[in-house]
């Protein structure tokens, strides 16, 4: 099977190797070029548009930005699938980056098989015209901004386990009294494992975030008086209670 060739630009040089090195040996994705500043970028976007399939674009760099790289495309007519991949975490960059046509937008830190899916799924797509789904991914990026202010490492299986668990519960409010019966046979399937995995998983993530977690968002979420001794929320409390908080965050957005 042929290769999902990689332009990765990003300023950020020890990440660029280090997605390189994560798919050195990998079966259907191989990094082939890079570029660690936007003006390096578009020359080698239009330079080499014959040798990758998929764009690896960070935002914020030197010399020319994310945006410059964008804008360049749209005016040589340059339709490949674009990532943007980016710690600036603002409803209004996603709004810019959309209007560019751009197909999909992940938030650094983000998980590399996260990423290695993202870009399987462009393999013989015809993505022109195909646009990020803002409202996604502005569940998206406000999930994940959560758990990292919730001290939650992003290596961890738990992590991964709560960001679904969030966003089922988000989309289907009816889960809320199944946490047990419904959600984690639901993310046993999508992660093909145990449901008794999934709740050791979930339960060892919250007792990290209740020992390097944000106090004071802490207390926002769960009440006064979080601290360490304090009985921990259960995984449903947990899992509900930011379920609910990205409901009214959105509601807020959107009225």
């Amino acid at each position: 099977m042929e290769k999902t060739k990689v332009l990765m630009i990003d300023d950020n040089e020890s990440l660029v190797e280090m997605v390189k090195e994560y798919f050195k040996n990998n079966d259907s994705i191989n990094i082939v070029l890079s570029a660690n500043d936007g003006e390096e970028g578009i020359k080698k976007i239009v330079d080499n548009q014959d040798k990758y399939d998929v764009i690896l674009l960070d935002l914020l760099m030197p010399k020319k930005d994310g945006l410059y790289v964008l804008e360049q495309m749209k005016l040589l007519e340059i339709n490949k699938p674009v990532i943007v991949a980016t710690s600036y975490n603002s409803v209004d960059a996603i709004n810019e980056v959309a209007s560019y046509g751009v197909n999909y937008f992940i938030l650094k830190p983000f998980d590399l098989p996260d990423l290695e899916k993202r870009i399987i799924s462009f393999k013989g797509t015809n993505t022109k015209g195909r646009t990020i789904d803002l409202m996604q991914t502005n569940l998206n990026t406000t999930i994940t901004r959560m758990l990292h202010d919730l001290g939650i490492p992003s290596h961890i299986k738990g992590y991964n386990y709560i960001r679904e668990g969030i966003s089922l519960v988000y989309e289907n409010p009816s889960m809320i009294g199944g946490i047990t019966k419904e959600l984690y046979p639901a993310l046993a399937s999508r992660f093909d494992t145990t449901v008794s995995r999934i709740e050791r998983a979930i339960r060892h993530a919250i007792e990290v975030s209740w020992n390097r977690g944000d106090l004071d968002y802490m207390e926002e979420l769960f009440g006064h008086s979080v601290d360490i001794d304090r009985a921990k929320p259960t995984n449903s409390e947990f899992i509900v209670t930011l379920a609910d908080k990205l409901r009214i965050e959105h509601y807020k957005v959107g009225n």
